[in-house]
Parts: C-alpha cells; sequence; structure tokens
C-alpha cells in the first residue's frame, strides 16, 4: 500500500484523494484552511447563503464517474438539475439574447430572435469544434498526455497559432456573438487574443451537454465529496498547511508541515504549485488567473426579476447570479465585475437600471486579493498567455518524481468538469495500490 499525500483540499484535492484511495492507497490530505471545498464552499450572513465560486457546471458525467469511481453512485447523494438557459447576455444597445443549455435547435431560435440569420453563425461555430471535442477528450483529456508521444493530430492542434480572438472574429461579424463566445475566458479573467482557438469548445460543451446545477447551491457537492472522503477512510487534517515537497535522489519522500514531515510514496500537489518551492520553478513560466471583484447581496422585499445569471456587457461588465438562498421574502445575489472598476458595484448595477441599493440587509464584499488569501490560490487556474501556456502547466505527472498535479492549475480551464478530469487522470498515472 502506498502512501499517498495529497495537497489542497477544493475539488480537484478531494476528488483526487477519493480516487486514490478507493485504489487501495492510504491517503492523507492536507487543507491549509480550517474547512475543506476551497472555491466550492459558501458564504453565509444573517439568514442569507451564497455560492461562494462557481453555481453550474458542465459535463456533469465528469462528476458522475467520480462518484461511480469512489463508491455509491451521485444520485444517492444528490440531485444534479438541468439549467434550461444557462445565461442571459444584454448588450449595450439594448439587445439582449437568453443561452439555451443543451439544445442546438433551442439556441438557434434564441440568437434568430436577436436577428435573423444569426442562428445559422452561431451554430456554424460551434459545430466547428466537434472534432477537436472528440481529439481532445480521447488523447488529452481522459489520459495522461505525453508531448513527447502525442499524436500528430493533437500536437497540430495544441500548437495552433489561431487564437480565439481571431476565431471569433472570423466566424462572426455580429460583434454580440464574439461577446457571447467569448464570455466564459473574459470572465475568468483571459484575454481572447492570448486564448488558443481551440479552447472555445467550451461552446460546444455547453450546447451538447447544458448546464447543470445543485438544488440549495453547488456547495453541496463540497459536501458530498467531504463525506465520500470519510467513507473511503481517507485522513483529513484541516489547519494544515504543506510548506514544501521534500525531495531526496529526485524523488518525493515527504511532504514538510509546520507539525514535520510526513512521509510519503506519492504526493498530489492539488494547489497553486507557486506554493511548493520544489515545484515552483518548473511553473515560473507562468501566472495566475486573477479572480473578479464579488459582492454577495442579501435583499428584502421585490427585486427585478432576473435569470438566475445574467450578463451586462460594457466596461466593466457585470454578472449577476440570483440562485442563493435567503430567507422568506428575501433574495441572494452574487455581483462579479471585470474591467475598469471605478464605482460600487451596486452604483453601477444601478446605473444599468436595476438597482437594489434601498433593499439591501446586508452585503459581503471580497476582492480578488481576498479571495486569493481565503483560497491560499487562485482557482480559475493559469492565465493563458499564448499557445505554450499548454505546454508550462504541470500536470498529471510533473518532473518531479512521485509528484502528480491536478485542480484548476493542471488543467486547460477553470470548472468543475476540467478539474474533475484532472484528478482521473492524476488516478490513471498512480494506478491501484
Amino acid at each position: 500500500m502506498s502512501r499517498v499525500v495529497v495537497v489542497g483540499g477544493g475539488f480537484g484535492g478531494m476528488a483526487s484523494a477519493a480516487r486514490l484511495a478507493k485504489l487501495g492507497h492510504e491517503v492523507t490530505l492536507l487543507e491549509r484552511a480550517d474547512a475543506l471545498g476551497g472555491a466550492l464552499s459558501r458564504v453565509q450572513l444573517e439568514g442569507f447563503t451564497w455560492d461562494a465560486g462557481p453555481a453550474m457546471t458542465l459535463l456533469p458525467a465528469v462528476i458522475r464517474d467520480l462518484f461511480r469511481k469512489s463508491g455509491r453512485p451521485l444520485e444517492r447523494e444528490l440531485d444534479l438539475e438541468p439549467l434550461e438557459v444557462i445565461r442571459e447576455h444584454r448588450f449595450a444597445d439594448g439587445s439582449s439574447v437568453a443561452l439555451p443549455g443543451g439544445s442546438r435547435a433551442a439556441q438557434v431560435a434564441a440568437f434568430d430572435a436577436l436577428a435573423p440569420g444569426l442562428g445559422d453563425s452561431w451554430a456554424a461555430h460551434v459545430a466547428s469544434y466537434g472534432d477537436a471535442w472528440e481529439l481532445l477528450r480521447r488523447d488529452y483529456l481522459e489520459r495522461p498526455w505525453d508531448p513527447a508521444v502525442s499524436g500528430k493530430d493533437l500536437t497540430a492542434l495544441l500548437e495552433s497559432r489561431e487564437t480565439l480572438r481571431k476565431r471569433l472574429r472570423h466566424d462572426f461579424r455580429d460583434e454580440r456573438l464574439r461577446l457571447v463566445a467569448a464570455h466564459p475566458f473574459v470572465v475568468d479573467g483571459h484575454d481572447p487574443r492570448n486564448v488558443p482557438a481551440w479552447a472555445g469548445v467550451t461552446a460546444y460543451l455547453e450546447q451538447r451537454f447544458g448546464a447543470w446545477t445543485v438544488p440549495g447551491g453547488l456547495a453541496r457537492l463540497g459536501d458530498a465529496m467531504a463525506d465520500r472522503l470519510r467513507t473511503r477512510g481517507v485522513t483529513v487534517l484541516t489547519g494544515a498547511e504543506a510548506l514544501d515537497i521534500v525531495v531526496r535522489d529526485g524523488r518525493a519522500v515527504a511532504v514538510r508541515t509546520l507539525s514535520g514531515d510526513l512521509d510519503a510514496d506519492v504526493v498530489v500537489c492539488a494547489v497553486d504549485p507557486r506554493r511548493l518551492p520544489a515545484l515552483a520553478p518548473y511553473v515560473a513560466r507562468t501566472m495566475p488567473a486573477i479572480p473578479p471583484v464579488v459582492c454577495h447581496v442579501g435583499l428584502e422585499g421585490e427585486v427585478p426579476d432576473l435569470p438566475r445569471e445574467l450578463v451586462l456587457h460594457g466596461d466593466p461588465m457585470l454578472v449577476v447570479r440570483t440562485g442563493g438562498q435567503a430567507p422568506a421574502g428575501g433574495a441572494a445575489w452574487t455581483v462579479l465585475a471585470r474591467g475598469r472598476i471605478a464605482e460600487d458595484l451596486l452604483r453601477a448595477l444601478a446605473r444599468l437600471r436595476i438597482d437594489v441599493r434601498q433593499q439591501v440587509v446586508c452585503r459581503v464584499d471580497r476582492s480578488p486579493r481576498d479571495l486569493v488569501q481565503e483560497w491560499g490560490g487562485s482557482p480559475l487556474g493559469v492565465l493563458w498567455e499564448g499557445r505554450g501556456t499548454v505546454r508550462k502547466r504541470l500536470g498529471p505527472r510533473t518532473p518531479v518524481a512521485g509528484v502528480f498535479a491536478a485542480g484548476a492549475h493542471a488543467t486547460p480551464g477553470s470548472g468543475l468538469p476540467f478539474v474533475g478530469l484532472s484528478a482521473a487522470l492524476v488516478a490513471q498515472a498512480v494506478g491501484p495500490a
């Protein structure tokens, strides 16, 4: 039985620990905070509850596979529900489009309602990612990637010089469609000029598989994962920060903490590798994607009837998520902002004719610095800085023998699907005990 130490108690660390424990390893998980979850947790104040991080997920099969491969099926733990509308986009000219998920026909109808002919344009753009998705899924996301022996088709895709911005300018004359397609990257802090075009496969995933959430908040998934670790006999140490990986003769032999060294045959880094000096030199040429400004607000009385997620395009770009939990007669919203933020977020929202300032019962403001400090790093992973970024990040293997990488910093994108897949890759690379 191998001794495995997983560093990081976010979704990537918990998923890695659960899978490896099911494979027969003796697993210890270290989390610097006092509770597990990372960004997959909740914020609570005066009876209001908000998801601290993501409020929806793509590719529900990734989560179902995780639960099935680590114990009881997901359906015996909690419900995943599809969202009819992923998000609504409102543009500076006053027009808007509600983007459905899981249906090509529904998306075509939605964009045709924006302007005749836009539906076919959008459908053609999404369809162009079909082959790329199958290639990425088969040879990059579902089995450990080795650049030295990568197939020529995958290598050509990953080495392509085409950027997302160039692809969108080629595919769309209407700027609004470009804004919709680029949104998942812009909201995560990326510049489409630096994102490889193939990463735009997100639009294909949204159309084909839809977006999903958990009733009561996606943080419940974090709770279910914590329960799964207990079921699998994982030793969880909270309030225990990993200071470094102890390496002897080129191989990891322990993880250093303030309480001493934990011996390990295998180490899984599920945090930003910059936090561990043994790995930091290998990612020195990458940067983290910085979280947005966040404002959680508890409201009372009648509030505007908004969709679950509303994107207000402009500078700054505002995103309103309305799915929080509130006492009777109230509402719990989360407002995110990207761009030039020169005023209070609720005042900026009021300028766009969504004024709830007089209905605020409580609010919790978080700057990007606050979030990074609270979570010990950015949950959005590595900033796209061109096609070379895919080779500069670590995972699932690393240059240090016995060390593997999972989580947002080991994937080509943020979000639960990619993070969950990274944990599956680590389990494949480590293998059974």
